[in-house]
């Protein structure tokens, strides 16, 4: 099974729709807040290029952003 990671922050309605996404596959994830660690807002920078909000991270697809399952 594909280890998932999602990288959110608190009130960010795309991330919202992406874990109930993730949640309506029946999906296990490891959700990441990147406003309270600081260190995982440098590690989505580097994975994504940026700062934007959720990037899923399955194996080795990264996909920034979520627009809709």
């Amino acid at each position: 099974m594909t280890e998932i990671k999602i990288y959110t922050k608190p009130g960010c309605p795309y991330c919202a729709a992406a874990k109930t996404d993730l949640d309506g596959r029946g999906a296990e994830y490891d959700e990441i807040d990147v406003l309270s660690d600081p260190s995982a807002m440098e590690e989505m920078t580097k994975l994504s290029g940026g700062r934007t909000v959720p990037v899923i991270v399955e194996g080795e697809k990264v996909t920034v952003g979520f627009g809709g399952g």
